[in-house]
């Protein structure tokens, strides 16, 4: 994260705050943020700003431990006075795998180590679980640290959260001292029962166990963590006994009363390895966890010691990817939505069917275009995959399966929202609204503006965007800063403390970079890139406002359709009105050059009125 991007969460060291005052600020910074990342399973910001304000908070301790107390987030965990997530250094560290996404590559590497170790080295092929990677320490059969991979030399110590995962013992069968390293997931019946809880609360539901069980292990209530249910697998044996084998290791662990990994299976050949690979992707489906591959490794120990590993992986592994995974469903209807820009995309409510790890009911249907190359009809049966596992796409239609009763979508004329006629322009394959005024793109436009790449404003979620225009209490981006206490907690389960956190959130992003703001306004073809160059080059937004088409594209980096975007931008009275409204309200508005004399023409000559 660049540091134009952490003001709205530093102190500033420059006002009369006095440090008792800044322990406060900060104390209830983290207090907001623990919420939004441990219970709410929705962070707004990164890791690297939550330590930043963590660290800010230590240094100010350290200087007044007058000051220090048992409910400063620096000092307990679940209610407890403890550090928490103190960092930690592995010993062993814990190393990445290295993907291979097709079958031959998979039968290179096996062939490649077969022929400088002998055809007689074995070879171990197990599942690659898709959770959060751990190490478990023991000493004299006592756990006595567990800790999260972190950048794989330095994690978090989630020792007591670790307690609460099925298949960790907090004491062995035996008197043993190792450390192993394993896989916490969370299966996917609790999944589904976490995310029916959620939605009944009307709370935000997860995207997908393996960020469902990163999210729950580092919950600050260990009683939530037990709750949910986690469990975990053990694949590798990181210090303790020598062995000859990877298997013998793992059947050791696994007489010690720990969980280990399911399925293992020991190959002798090439095609034993692709065998093994093969059934478990035939399974994979039916399994009760989410797997995201299938390792093979060297089972001999001495020849792992050998190949060694590079900076990142082991020579000795590869993780195979299997491909994009794909079910059959039914489209059950089309509907349409209307984005920020205006652009009317169709969507297809499927009936529900899980994929990768995530029940999918609904996914996009790019446009009217792609559903006639598609030929897509309602109650079609079609092929649904998960683009890079991450994206759900109709890729296909099943036509043996239509029985005459499927319908043609059509394609809308008017704005579903609006009312307001659809246009389609030459260089575009999609149907726009063009009403400025459509409720769709003002309520989208806002959830853009504060969203973290934008103007970055914590606490105004998508929920509390709908209730604030359906009150009439914003029409553009500009009147959230004309927003009052009084305006927010008036609305509906915001209580005063969330109310005031939220003013004073809007406040804050009042100093913020003039790009935030360039980006949030959502200009098309605009991007954060873009915003920067921009803020760079002008003094202020007036003077982005009165540059020529030809001075724009004079910008490094800046091409003739993004000039073009920010004349047109500029030019509307209702751009100049939004302005002048942040303006008044003290938004900053300022680039990074202090005259309006720059050097950003100076390298370039004129000829017949075009830059060169």
């Amino acid at each position: 994260m660049k540091e134009e991007q952490l003001n709205i969460f530093d102190i500033d060291s420059s006002n009369d705050n006095s440090d008792k005052e800044k322990i406060e600020e900060l104390r209830k910074k983290i207090e907001y943020h623990n919420k939004k990342y441990y219970e709410d399973d929705n962070p707004e910001i990164t890791d690297f700003e939550y330590d930043k304000l963590t660290q800010s908070l230590k240094k100010l301790e350290a200087k007044h431990p007058e000051y220090v107390n048992s409910n400063s987030p620096t000092q307990k965990i679940g209610g407890r006075t403890k550090n928490i997530f103190t960092k930690v250094e592995h010993d062993v560290q814990m190393q990445s795998l290295q993907d291979v996404f097709e079958l031959d590559d998979v039968r290179e590497f096996v062939k490649k180590i077969q022929l400088e170790y002998g055809k007689d080295t074995e070879f171990v092929v197990e599942t690659k679980i898709d959770g959060l990677s751990v190490s478990l320490e023991y000493v004299d059969g006592n756990l006595v640290r567990g800790s999260t991979r972190g950048d794989g030399f330095v994690g978090e110590d989630v020792t007591e959260n670790l307690k609460e995962v099925e298949g960790i013992p907090k004491k062995l069968n035996k008197k043993e001292t190792l450390e192993v390293r394993g896989e916490v997931y969370l299966p996917r019946e609790n999944f589904e029962k976490i995310n029916e809880k959620l939605e009944k609360l009307g709370k935000q539901v997860l995207a997908n166990p393996r960020n469902a069980a990163a999210g729950t292990l580092r919950q600050l209530d260990t009683k939530l963590v037990k709750d949910r249910c986690l469990s975990i697998f053990v694949f590798n044996l990181q210090k303790g006994k020598n062995f000859k084998t990877h298997t013998e290791s793992i059947e050791y662990i696994n007489s010690l009363g720990i969980k280990t990994i399911e399925y293992i299976t020991k190959c002798a050949t090439e095609e034993d390895v692709i065998e093994a690979i093969n059934k478990i992707g035939k399974i994979r489906d039916n399994l009760p966890y989410d797997i995201d591959g299938a390792v093979v490794k060297v089972n001999e120990i001495s020849k792992r010691n050998s190949l060694g590993t590079t900076v990142k992986v082991p020579k000795w592994a590869v993780a195979y990817k299997y491909p994009p995974e794909q079910k059959e469903t039914k489209i059950i209807d089309v509907k349409v939505q209307v984005g920020r820009t205006g652009i009317v995309t169709p969507m297809a409510i499927l009936e529900p069917v899980r994929i990768a790890g995530s029940k999918i009911s609904k996914t996009t249907l790019h446009n009217f275009d792609y559903i006639n190359q598609k030929d897509i009809r309602i109650g079609d049966t079609v092929i649904v995959q998960k683009a890079g596992d991450v994206i759900p796409e109709v890729i296909a239609v099943n036509k043996e399966k239509r029985n005459g009763t499927q319908k043609q979508v059509n394609i809308p004329t008017v704005c579903p929202v609006c009312k307001e006629k659809l246009e389609k322009f030459e260089d575009e394959v999609a149907l726009r609204c063009t009403n400025s005024e459509c409720e769709a793109q003002i309520y989208r436009s806002i959830i853009h503006f504060a969203s973290r790449d934008a103007m970055d404003i914590s606490g105004l979620g998508e929920t509390i965007v709908e209730k604030l225009i359906d009150k009439n209490l914003i029409k553009d981006v500009a009147d959230i800063y004309y927003l009052k206490y009084e305006d927010v907690v008036s609305i509906d389960r915001f209580g005063k403390k969330s109310a005031e956190n939220l003013i004073n959130a809007i406040e804050k992003t009042k100093k913020n970079t003039l790009d935030k703001l360039i980006f949030g306004f959502g200009i098309r073809h605009i991007g954060k890139k873009a915003a920067k160059i921009l803020a760079k080059n002008y003094k202020d937004i007036y003077e982005i406002m009165n540059t020529s088409k030809e001075e724009l594209q004079a910008l490094e980096d800046f091409g003739e359709i993004m000039a073009e975007s920010i004349v047109e931008f500029f030019k509307k009275q209702k751009t100049k009105d939004l302005i002048l409204k942040l303006d008044k309200v003290g938004v900053n508005l300022k680039g990074s050059i202090d005259t309006k004399s720059s050097d950003k023409l100076s390298r370039k000559s004129i000829w017949n009125n075009r830059f060169i």
